[in-house]
């Protein structure tokens, strides 16, 4: 009889695991759908926009690299609370709300950052989430239960991180012009320099790969890299690229016919070389860094799911990173040419030499801000890197009606994830309660 009784229990355990794993699976499917159609595109915009690569290119490149990225540094091991807003001893006594709300919260997310991508507005993925969490949490616990200095924190990194960005990527752009652009001999110049700034990227892109990407890789096997020691790991990879990148540039031939119509025609040449170095590098970190907010909840949830109570740590299977990999790649092919459109073509023209230092600007950032401790958007960072290569050439260089478009959009992407996950929240608990 007890066994009976056992064997019921279990049964039915296990079809409440399949009735929320089902959705639970087609929730990360779109908010990595979402993901890679806005945040990924960003990533890829300013290579795109600058014309050293071709959408197709970005397309491929992407795939390889954000899959390889999201898949083998994307994390073992996440916060079940996303970047502690809410407080997980409150829902001990009911651990379905965590279920709901994380179900919530990963359709809220997505929805918003469809509509985002549609539009072809870059908004930032984690607030995204951070949003919806706040609105399933403020309905199902108490306003109370929010964390609200750790939410004005990352609200506060709207302004920090694009006008850091920014600040940096104009003095780098300022740079190429003072060394390369506005001398009498660019070419022979560009080559000289070329190999100086292929280091800062070499060094740049895999300390935000150490500090960002690698680091739950690193804790799984008990390895630990000092500062300093990421630092000098870093060095080495930077000489590494200066010194393929100088090999390559020998290869890259002065032609006069193109100076015709664009004295700077030869000179992109160079900097294009050095774009392919930073869209694939910067894929993999991106796709290293960001993929645990397209796939963190749902690890949350489906840990709640099987142990039956609330946990602060839950594992991240290898499936679920193969789930938001293959989601980010294809919401990338189908929608990430309107925010690659934003990021490399809308806010300012781009060339090769104002693509590398806005994207260097932004990964500098990144690494300063890592190494804060200091919560930043990569989406926020990238945005910023692009305006202050603008406001280097002067303010009419930019595109003020698509900048302030895209500031609007940062301004509600918070309230909108959260009234989307309050909408999906009551939605789910009139259905399953």
């Amino acid at each position: 009889m007890i066994a009976k009784k056992a064997d019921a229990l279990e049964s039915n355990k296990a079809a409440v695991n399949m009735l929320f794993t089902v959705p639970l699976i087609f929730a990360v499917a779109l908010l990595s759908f979402a993901h890679g159609a806005n945040d990924v595109a960003n990533a890829m915009g300013t290579s795109v926009g600058s014309k050293a690569i071709t959408i197709k290119q970005a397309i491929i490149i992407a795939t390889i690299f954000e899959f390889a990225g999201a898949f083998l540094a994307g994390g073992q091991v996440t916060a079940t609370i996303r970047k502690g807003i809410i407080d997980p001893l409150t829902l001990q006594g009911t651990p379905e709300y965590l279920v709901y709300g994380m179900l919530s919260a990963l359709l809220a997310a997505g929805t918003w950052l469809l509509i985002a991508s549609i539009v072809g507005w870059p908004v930032s993925t984690t607030h995204s989430i951070v949003g919806a969490i706040v609105g399933f949490a403020a309905v199902a616990i108490s306003v109370d239960a929010v964390n609200w200095s750790k939410v004005g924190t990352i609200a506060a990194s709207w302004v920090v991180s694009p006008v850091l960005a920014g600040t940096i990527s104009y003095m780098l752009f300022r740079s190429v012009q003072r060394s390369i652009l506005d001398t009498a001999e660019p070419f022979e110049n560009a080559k000289r320099y070329v190999p100086m700034y292929m280091f800062l990227v070499g060094f740049m892109i895999t300390m935000v790969t150490l500090i960002k990407g690698l680091k739950h890789v690193f804790k799984d096997i008990g390895f630990n890299l000092s500062y300093f020691e990421m630092s000098l790991v870093s060095g080495l990879a930077g000489l590494l690229v200066a010194v393929v990148g100088g090999i390559m540039l020998t290869r890259v031939q002065r032609d006069i016919a193109l100076e015709t119509d664009d004295r700077y025609a030869n000179v992109e040449k160079v900097f294009a070389v050095l774009m392919v170095f930073t869209a694939c590098a910067m894929a993999f970190a991106h796709g290293s860094n960001d993929v645990a907010n397209a796939v963190g909840p749902m690890a949350a949830a489906i840990a709640t799911i099987k142990s039956g109570a609330v946990t602060a740590k839950s594992s991240m299977p290898a499936w679920v990173l193969l789930v938001g990999g293959i989601g980010i790649v294809v919401g990338l092919v189908t929608y990430g040419y309107k925010v690659m459109a934003t990021i490399g073509t809308k806010i300012t023209e781009l060339t090769p030499s104002r693509g590398f230092a806005a994207t260097l600007g932004a990964s500098a950032t990144v690494v300063l801000a890592s190494g804060i401790g200091l919560p930043i958007s990569t989406t926020h960072t990238l945005v910023g890197a692009v305006l202050g290569v603008g406001l280097a050439r002067g303010l009419a260089a930019l595109n003020l009606r698509i900048v302030a478009s895209i500031f609007t959009s940062w301004v509600i992407t918070l309230p909108a994830g959260a009234i989307f996950s309050i909408i999906f929240f009551y939605i789910f608990k009139a259905v399953f309660s």
